[in-house]
C-alpha cells in the first residue's frame, strides 16, 4: 500500500475560466480510507482522474509513495479505480472478467487463478464466476467490479461514485461491504461520492469540497460538530443544520433580530462571548442541528432556558423518528424528534435549544466564529 499526496493542485480547462480544481492539497494516509465529497461539479472526480494519470493538473505535484507521478502512465502507476458504471466486458464470464488484467499483464497462470478465487471468496462471487454480466443483479455487478480491481492487488484503489446506480437498499448493503473489505485489507482507498451519509459512515476522513476548493478535512463526526464554513454546515447533515441570518444584539441578553421575530441565544460561554463581542449590532448567522431543537411546555421550562414562539408548519414521519417544520417570523426551522403524538399545523410551539450547541458563522465571509 502507499500515501498519495496532492500538493497545490490546479486543473483549467479554458483559458478565462474558473478552475475546476483551485491549489488543492490533500494526503491520503497509507492503508486509509479517504473521502471526497461535495456537490455536483466541486472537482472530486476531477482529482480521482489526476490521481489516476487519465487528466493532467495544470500545475501542482501528485506523489504515489515517495514517487512524483505528474508524468508517469496510468499503467505504471500501480492503482486500481472502480468506476460509476461498472465497466465489465459483457461477453465474459465473472471469472474472465477478474482474470483480464492479470492476463494483459502476464501473469503466470496458477497466480491468477489464485488471485481470482481470493478475490471471488472475498467478495462472495464463487458461485457467480461461470455467469455472465446480464444474468446478475446491480450489486453482484458493482461486487465483480470491485473484485476486478481487488485482484489487481494494487497500492491504491480510487472509487468513483461507485453505488450511485444502485437502489437504496443495495447502496447500503454494498457500503457496508467497502467497510468490511476496507477492514481486511487496510488497503489505501480514495472514495468520490456526492452522498453526504456514505462519506460520513465510510471514511476515516472527509474532504469537503466545493467550486474546486477544499473547504475542510477531518474525521467525519469533527465535520459534523464543528464545521468551519456556512457551506459545510449545511452540506453535512441530513436533514441540514438550520441557518438563521439576523443582526446579533446583546442587552439585556444575546439575541438575533430576524425579518419579523426576535431569537433570544441564552447564557452563552465566555470564550464564545468573547468572540462574539465585535459581531454586535452587526450581521451574523446562527446554526442549529434539527436534532437540537426541543418542543417545552411553558410548565417544564427552566428559566435559564432560552425559549421561543414558533408556528408548526409541517409534519414528516419517517418510521424511528419525526421531522418537524416550525416557522419563526419569515424563517423555518426544521426539528428531528422521537415519534410522538404532535398538534396540528398551524399550531403555536415553544421551542428551545441547549446554548452550547450554537454555531456562529460570520454573515459576510461564511467563516465560523
Amino acid at each position: 500500500m502507499a500515501r498519495v499526496q496532492l500538493e497545490r493542485v490546479c486543473k483549467t480547462y479554458d483559458t478565462g475560466r474558473a478552475a475546476a480544481i483551485e491549489s488543492v492539497s490533500v494526503e491520503a494516509q497509507d492503508g486509509e480510507l479517504l473521502v471526497l465529497v461535495g456537490p455536483s461539479g466541486c472537482g472530486k472526480s476531477t482529482l480521482l482522474r489526476i490521481i489516476a494519470g487519465l487528466e493532467s493538473p495544470t500545475s501542482g505535484t501528485v506523489r504515489i509513495g515517495e514517487r512524483i507521478v505528474n508524468d508517469v502512465s496510468p499503467k505504471d502507476r500501480d492503482i486500481a479505480m472502480v468506476f460509476q458504471s461498472y465497466a465489465l466486458y459483457p461477453h465474459m464470464t465473472v471469472a474472465e472478467n477478474l482474470r483480464f488484467s492479470l492476463k494483459l499483464r502476464g501473469r503466470p497462470r496458477e497466480e491468477i487463478e489464485r488471485r481470482v478465487r481470493e478475490s471471488a471468496e472475498l467478495l462472495g462471487l464463487v458461485e457467480l464466476l461461470d455467469r455472465l454480466p446480464r444474468q446478475l443483479s446491480g450489486g453482484q455487478r458493482q461486487r465483480v467490479a470491485l473484485g476486478r480491481a481487488l485482484v489487481r492487488d494494487p497500492r491504491v484503489f480510487l472509487l468513483d461514485e461507485p453505488l450511485s446506480n444502485l437502489d437504496a437498499r443495495l447502496r447500503l448493503s454494498m457500503r457496508a461491504e467497502i467497510a468490511k473489505l476496507h477492514h481486511r485489507l487496510r488497503a489505501t482507498m480514495i472514495y468520490v461520492t456526492h452522498d453526504q451519509i456514505e462519506a460520513m459512515t465510510l471514511g476515516e476522513r472527509i474532504v469537503v469540497l466545493n467550486q474546486g476548493r477544499v473547504q475542510q478535512i477531518d474525521a467525519p463526526m469533527k465535520v459534523y460538530e464543528r464545521p468551519v464554513n456556512v457551506f459545510v454546515a449545511g452540506f453535512i447533515g441530513s436533514p441540514a443544520m438550520n441557518l438563521l441570518r439576523g443582526r446579533l444584539t446583546c442587552g439585556p441578553g444575546w439575541q438575533l433580530a430576524l425579518h419579523g421575530a426576535q431569537l433570544p441565544l441564552g447564557e452563552l460561554g465566555s470564550a464564545t462571548a468573547g468572540s462574539l463581542s465585535r459581531y454586535v449590532d452587526a450581521e451574523v448567522t446562527v446554526g442549529v442541528r434539527p436534532e437540537d431543537l426541543r418542543i417545552v411546555a411553558a410548565s417544564q421550562r427552566l428559566p435559564s432556558q432560552p425559549a421561543f414562539a414558533a408556528r408548526l408548519e409541517l409534519i414528516e414521519p419517517v418510521g424511528n423518528e419525526i421531522f418537524v417544520t416550525a416557522r419563526i417570523g419569515e424563517a423555518d426551522l426544521t426539528l428531528r424528534m422521537p415519534p410522538q403524538p404532535l398538534p396540528g399545523p398551524g399550531t403555536p410551539l415553544d421551542l428551545t435549544f441547549t446554548p452550547e450547541r450554537l454555531h456562529f458563522f460570520d454573515s459576510h465571509t461564511g467563516e465560523r466564529i
